[in-house]
């Protein structure tokens, strides 16, 4: 059972702190958060009060049982994505691919009541994904599946992640719907959300966001979503060719966002600290959840989780029993 006031968490992969701060502004207690770099770990040290610990998650002879000490009833976090990245090349059967498996089996041994796993939709192609998946359906999980754009999330940018969310003893896609029906109708701008929601005016119309190839637009409106934040933020080159695609036909008054506009692209606090070198913290932004994408999804979460204490919704048992029902009513009419 959960306790009724406090949902103690633990964030593995927590990075410098995009998923932690999502779900500690939805309510949650984060206890305890893990991660390798150890600049993201710095950056997060200065943000929470709760400690972070520098352990490699993908050590084979890591011992699991001292996540337990903890007493967390949700685990939350964001295997590094690299390898399911749809920006460069691809190995999904090396390296860090083996940290959404690393990520499972610690959640399979721990047993907390919910996880909740964020990373790039392409994910769900790999054969790790399936591996890690199988699992924790092993393990007892229902399992709940769904890729949501930020942009409907209260974010800014265009960005799209997979979540995976699972119950112990709960039914496959038990929190479909209460994940989409809270989603706005409509994009998120970047002017709307500067200008409108933070009062901070940008003095440019247009803004230049490296592209992965020059094929690619590269030269973005404030009065669209961003497109998704990346680890790299280059000047623009002074030979830069307008693209077919770009929001205006000259490069004049364009520049790109500063590192703090990125930071708050990805729904970062203006007063959150960021610290080191220009390079690392341009790669963490890059590689954080959103902010407000986290909070969206724990308030989701949450929400489901007083709807079964409160006895709200129809029991597992029923829904169960009813799923069973129809599959034996599906089987009967195939067989006539």
């Amino acid at each position: 059972m959960f306790l009724k006031q406090s949902y103690r968490v633990i964030d593995l992969f927590s990075g410098c702190g995009g998923m932690s701060f999502g779900f500690q502004s939805a309510g949650y207690e984060l206890v305890a958060a893990y991660d390798y770099w150890l600049p993201a770990i710095n950056v997060y040290q200065q943000n929470f009060d709760h400690p972070i610990f520098n352990v490699d998650l993908g050590d084979p002879l890591l011992d699991f049982h001292k996540f337990k000490s903890f007493d967390a009833q949700i685990i939350i976090g964001g295997p590094p994505c690299q390898d399911f990245s749809h920006a460069g090349k691809r190995n999904e059967e090396l390296g860090r691919a083996d940290l959404t498996i690393a990520f499972a089996k610690i959640v399979s041994y721990i047993r907390p009541r919910l996880f909740v796993m964020e990373n790039v939709d392409r994910i769900l192609k790999s054969k790790k994904y399936k591996v890690a998946k199988d699992l924790l359906k092993k393990t007892g999980y229902g399992l709940t599946e769904v890729i949501l754009n930020a942009t409907f999330c209260h974010v800014p940018q265009n960005r799209k992640r997979l979540f995976l969310i699972g119950d112990l003893g709960a039914y496959d896609n038990f929190m479909s719907n209460s994940l989409e029906q809270n989603l706005s109708l409509t994009p998120l701008t970047v002017r709307q959300y500067f200008e409108k929601e933070l009062a901070i005016n940008l003095d440019i119309e247009y803004y230049y966001r490296h592209p992965r190839n020059y094929s690619r637009r590269a030269i973005y409106s404030i009065d669209e979503p961003s497109a998704t934040i990346r680890g790299v933020n280059r000047p623009i080159p002074k030979n830069y060719q307008i693209h077919p695609a770009d929001a205006c036909n000259s490069i004049e008054r364009v520049r790109p966002l500063t590192t703090r506009e990125r930071a708050t692209i990805q729904t970062f606090p203006i007063d959150f600290l960021f610290a080191g070198t220009k390079t690392d913290i341009e790669q963490m932004i890059g590689n954080a959840v959103p902010v407000n994408l986290a909070h969206y999804v724990a308030t989701s979460v949450m929400n489901y989780i007083k709807c079964k204490e409160q006895n709200q919704s129809t029991t597992y048992e029923q829904l169960s029993l009813l799923s069973s029902q129809l599959q034996s009513a599906s089987s009967l009419v195939s067989l006539r």
